[in-house]
Formats: structure tokens, C-alpha cells, sequence
């Protein structure tokens, strides 16, 4: 109770700055940018530290509830990784309005994933476990006590944001869909902003998902 109050109130001034944001003319957008990286509070700012850069950019609230989000997480000890876009201000490179939250997690391999930037999809679920990772080539679907399998794939984009993988392989039906939807996983309390039905052989497991470094929304 102690930390999760401790993070609210450090979050004050930032709800402050954004209100004094709001009052005053807004500063001139770049383009769209899309970040992962490491969350840090320092001086009564929001800060990310992208994976790979020496420099951290401050990150204003914008519509994408990332303050609650973080809020909701709290404070345990381990820093928080996160995955989004925002638009950079014209004037000012080190700050970044944030659009959007594909993914915020405390658990995790974070930076040091070496497929980051080549996913093009992650889902994953819980009760049964099971975890789903798609890249150009081809998907792998882990489940405990199971050998990993790797399938090729079919993609359809589907109105609204939604897609549609598909496999049928080595006598294996795999069909997963994923919707446009805050998602939050029963276990780790991870955030992603996608929601996850994945149908293997018949058996129906549901889960949450993210758009991977290699696809933007």
C-alpha cells in the first residue's frame, strides 16, 4: 500500500504538467515515432529510456491512459518495460506525446529480447499456458511440457483493426484472431492492446496480444 501510494503521488506532477500543457499553445508534431524501452521517474517526470540509445526522451500523457496504466501496475522493485508510439515535438526531440500503448510489462526479457524489432505479433495466455510468437517466416507456439511448435502462416487483415493467422500443418489446425482491445493478463497484470482467441486442434485458449517492432497499427 505504502509504494503503490508513493507512485501515485509522484505521478502528481505529471498530471499537473499535462494540465499546464493543455492551457498553452501546443507545440508544433513530428511524426510518428515508435519506442521500447525502460520507464523511470525523475524530477517529477515521466521518463523512457529506449532500448539501444543513450539519450531518454520525456513522455507527455497525450490519450493513451499510459499513467494510469503505470499507476495500476505499482512500484515492486523492478523497472517497467514498455512499448509505444507518439509524436515527437518539433521543437523539442527529447519529448514525445505518447498515441499509443501497444504493451507495458514488469516481467519480461524487455531490451534484451533479440527478436524485439523482427516480431511481427506476440499473444500468449494463461490456464493453460501458452505463448505464440510470429515473425515473417513463420510462428512458434510454446506450452509447458510440450516441444515447441513452428508452423508457417496466413495472414487476413479483418475490419476494425482485427487480424487473422491461420496454419495447417504436419496434420496441426492452428487458428488464431486478435482484436483491437485493452487486454490485461490474469497473472503478471502485463498490459497489452490487443485481446487474444487462439483455436488449436478444436481447443479454444483466450489471451491477450501486441503488434510486434516489425508491424505498426
Amino acid at each position: 500500500m505504502r509504494t503503490a501510494r508513493f507512485l501515485l503521488l509522484s505521478c502528481l506532477p505529471l498530471f499537473s504538467a499535462c494540465q499546464l500543457l493543455g492551457e498553452r499553445e501546443p507545440a508544433p508534431q513530428g511524426p510518428a515515432t515508435r519506442l521500447q524501452g525502460e520507464l523511470a521517474f525523475e524530477a517529477g517526470q515521466l521518463l523512457l529510456q529506449p532500448c539501444g540509445e543513450q539519450q531518454p526522451v520525456v513522455l507527455r500523457e497525450g490519450s493513451s491512459g499510459l499513467l494510469r496504466e503505470v499507476a495500476r501496475i505499482g512500484e515492486k522493485g523492478s523497472p517497467l518495460f514498455v512499448d509505444l508510439d507518439g509524436r515527437k515535438n518539433a521543437t523539442a526531440e527529447t519529448e514525445l506525446t505518447v498515441e499509443h500503448l501497444y504493451h507495458l510489462e514488469r516481467e519480461g526479457h524487455g531490451c534484451q529480447d533479440p527478436d524485439l524489432r523482427r516480431l511481427v505479433l506476440t499473444a500468449s495466455g494463461n490456464e493453460p499456458d501458452w505463448n505464440l510468437r510470429l515473425n515473417r517466416h513463420g510462428l512458434v507456439l510454446q506450452r509447458p511440457g510440450q516441444e515447441p511448435l513452428a508452423l508457417p502462416y496466413l495472414e487476413e487483415q479483418l475490419p476494425g483493426g482485427s487480424y487473422s493467422f491461420s496454419s495447417e500443418a504436419n496434420g496441426q489446425t492452428l487458428d488464431l484472431w486478435v482484436a483491437p482491445q485493452r487486454c490485461i493478463d490474469s497473472m503478471s497484470g502485463a498490459l497489452r492492446h490487443m485481446s487474444a482467441e487462439l483455436r488449436l486442434d478444436g481447443e479454444l485458449l483466450r489471451g491477450c496480444a501486441a503488434l510486434g517492432g516489425a508491424r505498426q497499427r
